[in-house]
């Protein structure tokens, strides 16, 4: 292998773009072959033909898995981690390289067009799924580009708008996710986004690519853009970009003319090569051929797609109809019954290996032909008879249980524009409306990207959220429908009962100037439970045919420090508590085996920061036998207790008492024990802009507050009225109030000489 200096100058820029659409260039000096990038996130979209355009026709069939707005409610890493492993099997069998994905920009508004290819409004979550899915591809031998990097979280102006957040909300609600992925299961290429970040475009964002993602995190792998989101490759290759999709000759000139003219240093440009050559080896040296004969197994990863389909399902409401007898008559209504939404639109659209639909697996449940109306149109070109309403509603009238399928057409949700309603649309919720008047037994299954307003949701007997579940969700609906799989889906994502609920909604997506997240750390559930809001299902939420009950719950501090850079005295003994250790025991108290998610909660009421309620911070899923009982354990780390201080530039775990909370969702708690952990917070000198609260904070302080006699601190001490008036005052304002700026300053010299703390050193 030729040393690096001995490449040509020219070849390590070229290197620096694509070679066209979904190829990198071939390094001839180095031996490098050209590596196939295609879209992902959950299946191989390899476009047929000349891959010279950048054309969404047709594909190379795959396996089209549930996309991230189903896996995530499966809450089940390992499971994620099987779908990763088929993805990359069958990149190994297509010859593609690198799968561009998974993609886990936070959910922050329920109307963004591509939250089917996000996971949830949770970072932790988030974080967790997009891991397993990262770690099984890459056990293939595939790379995979963990997308968008960062705060990419509407489509309108996506190119150009202004993502406007504060560092505290930045870090621990829209990079934390990243953050987790990237250090656990190390991707060996990450996607930056199309968007501004603070003024900065991602693509030309040192303080993002760099900064936080190389220098923080220690990341080794290389950055490309996302297509076009390059405007200046020599900027954005200073700034930490290494490699500009799709081909660009203009912006590969223009670097040729910096590099002479001395604007770029040649290390750049060694550097930006040589982590390119470093993952393109990896490729090189984990592909197994296209043309070895093995494709891939279609029927087992199939299959696959249907158990993954199956946990991801969530049964929203059911008060006992579900599941179904095979003898009850059943009438099915609703196109995307026979014609399945299963998939998001745009540049992930997969060409499926086979395709099933959920009237047939119904059918083939049963034993024979279910009656069935169409009721309405669900995409651009469909004709029905003009009568098709009128026949749904008659059918309905003339059977015991009426399925009906709801959802939302590609018209509806895409890549490439938010919604702007969350409603279904009107001619089905006026179906829906007909047929309760003709038939009160009804069940609703969704076929939808993202969260939609249910106004009969306490009309009908059972809601079932199917999200898009991938080609084999049909058969995946059918089996839940009647009971052969008892439902464990939980939900990713906060259903509101409107939208103008949610916290996000009056600066969603902004306008020209930008797009502000003005609701700071309260997003999703945050921001809900912040504001006691009536939701329409809380954040976790899922059914399940059986019954959980909790006990025996028990909380543990541990000792240790949290992931950043802290001044805590290295001498302090014993070390400080900043995680947790929780057990807590599950028993299934029904008649049938199923699984559930034990969630586990963390909030601090007396916390000196602003604080949400209580967030996520843990979660184990557990499958049951009838009468089963099992101790479940979940290690809270000091790195997710963590918030971010802007004063001290580090991630701190606060001192104070914990709440810990064990549930069913974020808003069904079952348990909760409150536990006492020290923290990693560095002391602060008392200064004269200290405020008298925080001075009467320290205990040294306090005494001496306590035994002053006449002045300002006799009142102080005497008066908890005027304590109460001037607990916020700095001390500086109060020693103007009188003569007592010397004594004040004496005794903060005295306070700041004990450390903080009573007694010597």
């Amino acid at each position: 292998m030729p040393m690096m200096t001995q490449i040509p100058t020219e070849a390590k820029i070229v290197l620096t773009g694509g070679k066209d659409f979904w190829h990198t260039h071939a390094v001839e000096e180095a031996g490098l072959p050209q590596v196939v990038l295609t879209d992902g996130p959950h299946g191989v979209r390899l476009q047929d033909g000349e891959a010279a355009e950048l054309g969404l026709r047709q594909a190379i069939p795959a396996t089209c898995f549930p996309p991230a707005v189903a896996l995530a409610s499966s809450w089940d890493p390992a499971l994620v981690e099987q779908v990763g492993q088929a993805l990359g099997e069958e990149c190994q069998a297509l010859g593609v390289g690198i799968l561009l994905g998974p993609g886990m920009n936070i959910k922050r508004s329920p109307l963004c067009g591509r939250n089917f290819e996000y996971f949830s409004e949770d970072p932790l979550l988030s974080g967790a799924m997009a891991a397993g899915m990262i770690e099984g591809v890459q056990s293939q031998g595939v790379g995979t580009s963990v997308k968008h990097f960062a705060a990419n979280n509407q489509e309108t102006d996506r190119q150009r708008r202004d993502s406007q957040i504060d560092e505290r909300t930045l870090r621990e609600i829209y990079l934390r996710g990243f953050g987790k992925a990237i250090r656990q299961a190390k991707p060996w290429t990450v996607m930056c986004s199309y968007n501004r970040l603070n003024g900065t475009y991602a693509s030309e964002n040192h303080w993002l690519l760099t900064d936080i993602l190389r220098g923080e995190w220690g990341y080794e792998g290389f950055v490309m853009s996302d297509w076009g989101a390059v405007h200046d490759r020599v900027t954005s290759l200073i700034a930490g970009l290494d490699l500009e999709m799709p081909v660009n000759d203009d912006h590969e000139r223009a670097t040729t003319r910096a590099l002479a003219a001395g604007a770029i240093d040649p290390e750049v440009i060694d550097q930006a090569y040589a982590r390119i050559e470093a993952v393109l080896r990896k490729v090189v040296d984990g592909s197994r051929g296209a043309d070895d004969g093995a494709g891939f197994d279609v029927i087992a990863h199939h299959d696959l797609a249907r158990q993954v389909a199956e946990q991801s399902i969530v049964l929203l409401t059911n008060d006992g109809v579900l599941p179904l007898e095979r003898d009850v008559k059943v009438g099915v209504i609703g196109e995307f019954a026979r014609t399945p939404r299963y998939q998001g639109a745009g540049s992930s659209r997969v060409n499926p290996t086979r395709l099933d639909n959920a009237l047939a697996s119904i059918e083939a449940i049963v034993g024979h032909e279910v009656p069935f109306a169409p009721g309405f149109i669900t995409a651009t070109g469909q004709t029905l008879p003009p009568d098709a309403h009128d026949q749904a509603v008659a059918l309905a009238s003339e059977v015991e249980v009426a399925v009906v399928f709801l959802g939302l057409g590609e018209d509806h949700e895409s890549e490439g524009f938010d919604r702007t309603t969350m409603d279904l649309p009107s001619e089905q919720l006026a179906l829906v409306d007909d047929i309760l008047a003709v038939n009160r037994n009804v069940v609703v299954v969704l076929a939808n990207g993202a969260a939609v307003l249910l106004p009969f949701g306490d009309r009908v007997r059972a809601v079932v959220e199917g999200w898009l579940p991938g080609q084999a969700g049909g058969a995946a609906l059918a089996k839940v429908v009647y009971g052969l799989v008892n439902p464990s889906g939980k939900l990713a994502e906060t259903i509101p009962l409107r939208l103008q609920d949610v916290p996000s909604h009056v600066h969603f997506p902004g306008d020209r100037t930008g797009v502000r997240y003005g609701e700071g750390l309260f997003a999703g559930y945050r921001g809900y439970d912040a504001t006691q809001t009536p939701v329409a299902f809380p954040f976790g939420h899922g059914l399940s045919y059986t019954s959980f009950a909790y006990s025996g719950l028990t909380v543990t501090p541990v000792a240790g420090r949290s992931s950043g850079e802290s001044t805590v005295e290295a001498e302090l003994v014993p070390p400080p508590t900043t995680a947790m250790n929780i057990t807590v025991t599950v028993t299934n108290t029904g008649q049938r085996a199923g699984a559930e998610v034990v969630q586990v909660y963390v909030g601090l009421p007396a916390s000196k920061v602003v604080r949400v309620p209580r967030e996520l911070k843990g979660f184990a899923k557990v499958v049951l036998e009838p009468g089963q009982s099992v101790p479940v354990e979940i290690t809270v780390s000091a790195e997710d207790l963590a918030y971010w201080s802007v004063a001290e530039q580090s991630w701190l775990v606060e001192g104070g008492e914990y709440v810990v909370m064990v549930g069913s969702s974020s808003r069904d708690l079952r348990l909760s024990q409150t536990v006492s952990l020290s923290g990693d917070e560095p002391w602060r000198p008392l200064t004269m802009e200290s405020t008298l609260g925080e001075a009467m904070a320290n205990p040294v302080f306090a005494q001496a507050v306590a035994q002053a006699q006449g002045g300002v601190f006799g009142e102080v001490g005497a008066d908890s009225e005027t304590v109460r008036m001037m607990i916020d005052s700095p001390l500086s304002v109060i020693a103007g109030f009188s003569s007592l700026g010397a004594q004040i300053q004496g005794l903060l010299d005295q306070v700041n000489a004990t450390g903080g703390r009573p007694g010597p050193r």
